[in-house]
């Protein structure tokens, strides 16, 4: 039989599309969802090859009454999950504020998690102290959900003020906190994951227990530091939770342009040898679930895991942004896997935990926190008037003693020449 014969004609280029534009409503078909308590859960010594329907599949826990199901349902006391939930709700008043915030000119800057808040709060959960976290610009609530880490502080860091615990040397948003295991946050995208994979390697070089977590977002995985670390993870089995945050898009950018159309993030994983799950970001228990189940892979030295967390970013990439101009004003409200904190208040109430006027209560008392908070941090300065470090502080922290090159550069802008 002979061999058929095509006339494709000229080349074309192709370009990925989002499902939805402003005034289209967006089909969230795309996102290969998967019902609650369908996927399997394999043992930590899993071979990676044997996690590919896992990477293209979706670990879901709660179902849609709010009960806990499958073999995925973590076991974990209602305290715990009242914790997380009070946790997510301070987090998202804690946004709001600042949010306000900026547009007051008090800050120059900021990034909500809007959406997000399940991810990094549940995730903290999982693990021990001396771990190490090398977030992104939208996981702020591994240090809120701590009580350990002052709001006031978090805020003075915003406001770049005369308590700002890092002097004005980074933007805002950008915290610093090694006693929280906080690596500093890089705006560049996916230095996390190279960091988080050297820092995991040096911890097993040392025979140590403390593993490493390391984050970006959907658009990074683009970005040749993503394809460097998953490399170093698989080839030297480092202690490392890889995770990926899938939100659906960067500051203008749907997710496919990076590569999420015609497979998964999670899937790129596998093809790197590291065992890799795909996680509905909005379940606070599968959130919980699947970082128990990666943080132990990694303490029992069987490797790294990527986890791929299905969610949705909210509100703007910034404050510098108008998500109006590309996408649906009404996605969230229309995103399939609902809003993590009702989603969590509902199954606390299923439980028999919580109620509805608990959760009210619980409302009012953490905007009422944030509130105090912002107050105090406010009586130290804001960028609206001019409360900031003082000069010497661009100069000082570089030497043990000021050299003197350092001390005429001072000196000159101190003259203002």
């Amino acid at each position: 039989m002979p061999a058929p014969t095509y006339d494709p004609g000229p080349l074309r280029l192709y370009v990925p599309e989002p499902t939805g534009r402003p005034g289209h409503a967006t089909d969230f078909s795309y996102l290969r969802l998967a019902p609650a308590g369908a996927a399997p859960r394999p043992p930590l010594d899993v071979s990676p090859a044997d996690t590919h329907d896992l990477a293209t599949s979706l670990v879901r826990v709660l179902d849609d009454e709010g009960r806990a199901v499958g073999p995925w349902a973590p076991a974990v006391e209602p305290e715990a999950l009242k914790r997380g939930l009070r946790a997510m709700m301070k987090t998202r008043a804690f946004d709001a504020r600042m949010l306000i915030a900026q547009r007051q000119k008090k800050i120059s800057f900021y990034m909500q998690c809007l959406g997000e808040e399940a991810i990094a709060i549940a995730h903290a959960q999982a693990l021990k102290p001396g771990d190490m976290c090398f977030p992104t610009y939208r996981q702020q609530g591994l240090l809120l959900s701590r009580d350990d880490i002052s709001m006031v502080e978090l805020m003075c860091q915003l406001m770049s003020n005369e308590k700002d615990p890092v002097k004005g040397r980074q933007l805002p948003v950008m915290y610093s906190y090694k006693r929280a295991g906080f690596f500093t946050i890089s705006g560049n995208l996916a230095t996390q994951f190279i960091q988080a994979v050297g820092w995991a390697m040096a911890s097993a070089i040392k025979g140590d227990t403390k593993i490493a977590s390391g984050w970006i977002g959907d658009g990074s995985t683009a970005e040749s530091d993503f394809h460097t670390a998953l490399t170093f993870a698989h080839v030297y089995r480092a202690p490392v939770i890889l995770n990926v945050v899938n939100n659906q898009w960067a500051i203008s950018t749907f997710q496919a342009i990076a590569g999420g159309e015609a497979s998964t993030f999670a899937a790129r994983g596998v093809g790197c040898g590291i065992a890799s799950l795909r996680v509905d970001g909005n379940d606070f228990l599968a959130v919980l679930a699947a970082s128990r189940w990666a943080a132990e892979r990694a303490r029992n030295n069987l490797g790294p895991t990527m986890i791929e967390w299905i969610t949705y970013r909210a509100g703007a990439h910034s404050t510098s942004d108008d998500p109006t101009r590309y996408r649906p004003a009404g996605d969230w409200q229309a995103f399939p896997l609902g809003d993590p904190i009702a989603r969590l208040k509902r199954h606390l109430i299923v439980l028999g935990a919580w109620s509805e006027e608990e959760h009210a209560a619980a409302q009012r008392e953490v905007e009422t926190e944030v509130a105090a908070a912002q107050k105090e941090a406010e009586a130290f300065g804001t960028l609206h008037d001019g409360h900031i470090p003082p000069i010497e502080s661009m100069f000082e922290d570089v030497y043990k003693e000021m050299p003197p090159h350092l001390r005429a550069q001072l000196a000159q802008a101190k003259r203002g020449d």
